[in-house]
């Protein structure tokens, strides 16, 4: 895993990977048949109070696939299977999907699964969107972030997207969502990172993810 890892990012450590590693709850593993790791994409799961009221939270850590292997979705899939179980467990609690966003790859995948989420191209986030957003991010990162633009910036880089990765095709660039990831986060390649918020249920969920979801 920190081979992908070390592959992926600059300004890292294995004893950096170590330590947010630890912090996770989860981590979904994506093999090959000979059982090498081709991916891994690492979740926090937690409870918090949230306008006096319970609320459950998955927030995403780092999700690396090889780049040989970026035209399988398996990985994906189980992620959102393993939103389903967790809905399920309690689904008289709000579940929410906070992440972190540095590459446009993975913003992407937020439209991919949700039919609304934020921030996104042509909506403005309700004030109790953006309220829990704010209240999240601070609530883990402190000063780090900065409500007025919906990113965190830290002091020491935490890890900025190797050049390979950081370069977005010309293809790309022509997509609405893409489009309005650079211009919500112009200095993703410098260690910026764009904070995201999704509701976790059936009913926001696109069709595909949607069965994944319910799939028991």
């Amino acid at each position: 895993m920190y081979a992908l890892y070390a592959a992926s990012y600059r300004d890292t450590t294995y004893a950096r990977f170590r330590k947010d590693l630890d912090d996770k709850t989860h981590c979904i593993v994506l093999r090959g048949v000979d059982g090498a790791i081709h991916g891994f994409t690492t979740l926090k799961r937690y409870a918090t109070r949230w306008q006096e009221a319970d609320i459950r939270v998955i927030f995403s850590g780092d999700t690396i696939i090889d780049p040989a292997h970026w035209g399988s979705q398996q990985l994906a899939f189980e992620w959102i299977r393993h939103a389903g179980q967790t809905w399920r467990e309690a689904p008289e609690l709000p579940l929410f999907w906070f992440l972190i966003v540095k590459g446009h790859r993975t913003y992407r995948y937020l439209r991919a699964f949700a039919r609304d989420y934020a921030p996104r191209a042509g909506v403005a986030e309700g004030d109790g969107t953006r309220a829990l957003m704010d209240h999240l991010a601070t609530q883990r990162y402190g000063r780090a972030y900065d409500p007025s633009t919906g990113l965190l910036k830290f002091e020491e880089p935490m890890g900025r997207l190797a050049p390979a990765l950081a370069e977005i095709p010309a293809a790309h660039r022509q997509l609405p969502e893409v489009d309005f990831f650079l211009k919500r986060n112009p200095q993703y390649a410098r260690g910026d990172e764009l904070v995201c918020l999704c509701e976790l249920k059936a009913s926001n969920l696109r069709p595909l993810a949607r069965r994944l979801f319910d799939a028991v």
